[in-house]
């Protein structure tokens, strides 16, 4: 059976408390894991320690912290430290986000978020061992430390996020994990069969490596509202994001990502979202009415090799449509 997460929304939430309670409502709603991503706003992993102590029962996650704003070594203390503040319900989302946030936001270089990603998930597992770290690499050369607390146990799943061919054959090789997103169901397969060879050139079996894909969805009764605010999310990420979205869906087939994408940095936002059609949005999302965003779902659920749906929710969405497509799609109502 497919597990069922939720990946909280951070846009616009206006206290620490909010985004708490979303935790809860999910816990109480049998939700497996609330994973948080971390942008431009809240430090993420002081979210996620008020998360922690406020829930008893449900994972907690990080989806993503990027790997170029803290050092491997500080993503380890962190993991660490999260899984003791956590009773052992910490699972670490790491990834190198993109181009647009490291450098325009961190003032950062981002470069080969490949080889970045395999060596930041390298040095996190030994610091989590306990072990003394040393450790030559391209990027990061360590020596002569190790975790000045005892190591946790059980330790923390690394888990990574990637859209590209290789970026999902390297989780397969190196990490517990993979979060895929802006992938419908046929392009979720496509990426499991990365996942099976990079676990091959691991000597690694596919099925150690948990799969969980973001599935944006919407549920409400006015199903018009539901499709709009859909429409508005996917034209934002394809536009607006840099060009891993686009690059991601024209992979899947949708010839019109490039011009979604152009028309949006043109400043035509109007066109941009007139050209996100109603195949993408029905291949992609899940939204409508309660029912037909649960039956939307099931198309996820029917991939083999899919370990959990992570439902997410468009940007533009009040706490009411939130709270509402939490309920709607909790595995407590499937």
């Amino acid at each position: 059976m497919t597990d069922r997460d939720v990946h909280l929304p951070v846009a616009a939430q206006p206290t620490v408390d909010s985004i708490v309670d979303y935790t809860t409502l999910a816990e109480e709603g049998g939700y497996d894991c609330a994973w948080l991503p971390e942008t431009w706003g809240r430090d993420g992993v002081v979210v996620l320690t008020a998360m922690a102590e406020r829930t008893e029962s449900i994972d907690i996650g990080s989806s993503i912290l990027n790997t170029y704003s803290r050092s491997p070594a500080l993503l380890g203390q962190t993991a660490a430290t999260m899984q003791e503040v956590s009773d052992g319900r910490f699972r670490l989302g790491l990834g190198p986000s993109g181009p647009v946030v490291i450098e325009n936001w961190h003032g950062m270089e981002y470069g080969n978020p490949l080889r970045r990603t395999r060596e930041t998930v390298e040095i996190v597992r030994e610091v989590l061992s306990g072990e003394p770290v040393n450790y030559d690499g391209d990027d990061f050369q360590l020596s002569g430390f190790r975790l000045r607390c005892d190591a946790p146990e059980p330790s923390p799943p690394i888990e990574v996020t990637g859209m590209g061919p290789k970026a999902v054959e390297l989780a397969g090789r190196f990490a517990d994990g993979w979060h895929g997103i802006m992938l419908t169901p046929d392009g979720m397969a496509d990426r499991l069969e990365d996942i099976e060879r990079g676990a091959e050139l691991g000597d690694r079996d596919p099925d150690d490596v948990h799969v969980t894909t973001g599935v944006t969805c919407c549920a409400l009764e006015d199903a018009d509202r539901a499709r709009e605010l859909t429409r508005q999310h996917i034209g934002f990420y394809i536009g607006g994001m840099g060009t891993f979205y686009r690059d991601a869906l024209e992979r899947q087939g949708y010839e019109e990502a490039p011009e979604i994408h152009d028309a949006w940095q043109d400043g035509d936002r109007e066109r941009a979202l007139e050209l996100v059609d109603e195949s993408i949005l029905d291949d992609l999302c899940a939204f409508g009415t309660p029912e037909e965003t649960r039956e939307q779902l099931e198309a996820y659920e029917a991939v083999e090799g899919l370990d959990s749906i992570a439902i997410s929710f468009p940007r533009g969405a009040d706490e009411d449509t939130v709270k509402q497509t939490m309920e709607a799609v909790a595995p407590d109502a499937s």
